[in-house]
């Protein structure tokens, strides 16, 4: 479907239109999980986010203003949405033997799936940096992960682009430390 097509579909079916949500949903799923895909590099991880994504996309389509592409929205319900499963995840993963390692120890990569993946590194500076920054956080994934232009990162939040920027750069200053800590 080209992106005007979405977009009338998606206005239909925030106008109430069931059938429009379902052609819909199945339309940007294929998206939607390669959006996921990209911050979780294991496919069951990705598959529940992408899942987690279509629910939320059906349940908040209200919150899309119409004025930006449906995509774009899309986009950061998909990352957001990752990010979700991966702290759901992270915070779900015990230690394999207890009695070894005491109190809670490190998950092991090699038995978490969602803390295997190549990018531990980036979804750690993302949480670190949210903790003190959260408004860079969107910004940055947005352009240094997906590639996404200043422009449209500056509709899709509601700022002017020049906050953007200097977001992104901000971010980019605090975050760059972590990732040369990890190796990455």
């Amino acid at each position: 479907m080209e992106p005007n097509e979405i977009d009338a579909l998606a206005r239909r079916a925030q106008g109430g239109d069931r059938d429009a949500m379902e052609i819909l949903l199945g339309e940007v799923r294929p998206r939607t999980l390669a959006i996921c895909r990209g911050v979780l590099p294991y496919s069951g991880d990705a598959e529940d986010a992408c899942q987690e994504a279509l629910i939320n996309v059906s349940n908040k389509i209200g919150t899309w203003n119409g004025q930006g592409r449906f995509t774009t929205w899309l986009h950061a319900v998909a990352v957001n949405s990752a990010r979700s499963t991966y702290r759901r995840m992270k915070n779900q993963a015990v230690a394999v033997d207890p009695t070894d390692h005491g109190a809670l120890a490190k998950p092991d990569p090699r038995t978490t799936s969602v803390i295997a993946g190549t990018r531990l590194d980036l979804l750690e500076a993302m949480e670190t940096l949210e903790r003190d920054h959260p408004q860079m956080v969107e910004p940055l994934l947005l352009r240094d992960v997906y590639g996404m232009a200043y422009e449209d990162i500056a509709d899709l939040i509601g700022v002017p682009v020049g906050t953007v920027k200097a977001q992104i750069h901000h971010g980019r200053k605090l975050v760059r430390p972590m990732l040369a800590e990890s190796g990455g």
